[in-house]
């Protein structure tokens, strides 16, 4: 049902576009970093309509990916369940889907992104097949 949500949310976004070179505002649910990206990447790119919606699958994935994240600096990466056995926090599996989520769909669209600036990876390290 989420997902039906998000892909009638993308459509709404694609409709707005009027004129070839305008570029589309990005939804508003998302975080204000993440809307920064998406103005970022359409004035840099320029994306048919289903790729918008790609785009805002990205940028949810994100989102999503980040509130996982503080969920998990807050209540750290494990906990005890009712018999004593320690277990991941569902949190993790939200982030690692989301992250790779996202990196797949930066892929998709084509998009090239610099790697942090000491993880040690070089650009084609993450891209170059």
């Amino acid at each position: 049902m989420a997902s039906l949500h998000a892909l009638a949310i993308a459509g709404n976004v694609s409709a707005q576009r009027s004129a070839p070179n305008e570029v589309p505002p990005a939804p508003q649910h998302l975080s204000a970093e993440t809307r920064d990206w998406w103005d970022m990447v359409l004035s840099e790119h320029e994306l048919e309509a289903h790729q918008l919606r790609s785009l805002q699958l990205c940028c949810e994935a994100w989102d999503r990916k980040e509130q996982a994240r503080l969920a998990l600096k807050q209540h750290g990466l494990t906990f005890t369940d009712d018999r004593g056995m320690i277990r991941a926090r569902p949190e993790t599996t939200i982030e690692r889907n989301c992250m790779i989520a996202f990196m797949r769909g930066v892929r998709e669209l084509g998009l090239k992104i610099e790697p942090p600036a000491n993880s040690g990876l070089q650009p084609s390290a993450l891209f170059d097949r």
